[in-house]
């Protein structure tokens, strides 16, 4: 008999766009992608950031180059876009949070959350979706969402409503670039450990509230996704599309 072989994960002769990938998330989104082997556009406003990041995936064997972008620029996002060569991936992963009792937001921290997390996305991914289907060319369009897309929390009603917004983009542009074979998932981190976070962990209150949360007794890590992000970029996930795949360690299990 014939066994069936596994897909490839590797990404080889393929380009991917990473948004926000000068810090944590989006430098570990970057790194897995070269190191599977695709050529990896680094795009953020700071450009001695990504210049840096770019610099260290070559110097380990990769291809990258760093590209800056403000995205809630949508006009200079579009004409970049046209710009380069078609995209096969693209990993938006630009975002922010201001952490905020419900009762405290103000008009100033909706539009700073609302405009990067959802607007910036959906932008961002119209333009690389485009390109795709002007080369006729397949992807995989991967929206950094967040287990808070699935559930409330404490002083996120923003950030909350924002990540739900982007499952249901998620699903419905799914459901839309089916026929040209575009792909699109999300990935929904719990709390990540990186510098940026890291100081809120100094507190032990907020901590110990946070790993009662996760199941599996642990913060995350930014290698915790690098596999996941991997996954969804390449033919192994080739049947997969619409869907969330939730990296929380048991938080949103119950």
């Amino acid at each position: 008999m014939s066994l069936p072989k596994t897909p490839s994960f590797r990404l080889d002769g393929r380009r991917a766009l990473v948004t926000g990938a000068g810090r944590g998330i989006g430098v570990a989104c970057a790194a897995a992608l070269a190191e599977a082997g695709a050529h990896v556009v680094l795009a953020a406003r700071t450009g001695t950031e990504i210049e840096a990041v770019a610099a260290e995936i070559r110097a380990e064997g990769g291809s990258a180059e760093a590209l800056v972008l403000d995205v809630t620029d949508t006009a200079s996002v579009r004409a970049a876009i046209e710009a380069a060569d078609p995209f096969d991936v693209l990993v938006n992963n630009a975002g922010t949070n201001r952490p905020r009792s419900f009762l405290q937001v103000t008009e100033e921290d909706y539009d700073a959350i609302a405009t990067l997390n959802q607007r910036a996305a959906f932008f961002v991914s119209q333009a690389v979706a485009l390109r795709m289907v002007e080369a006729k060319r397949a992807g995989s369009i991967i929206q950094v969402s967040s287990q808070m897309g699935h559930v409330g929390g404490p002083r996120r009603s923003v950030y909350c409503m924002t990540k739900h917004g982007i499952e249901g983009l998620t699903k419905a542009m799914a459901v839309d670039l089916a026929p040209p074979r575009i792909r699109v998932n999300t990935i929904g981190p719990t709390f990540i450990d990186t510098p940026l976070t890291r100081p809120f962990f100094n507190d032990k209150t907020f901590l110990d509230e946070v790993l009662k949360k996760i199941k599996l007794g642990r913060l995350g890590t930014v290698e915790d996704l690098m596999g996941a992000v991997v996954f969804l970029a390449s033919d192994a996930s080739a049947l997969v599309t619409g869907t969330a795949l939730v990296v929380d360690g048991g938080w949103t299990a119950d």
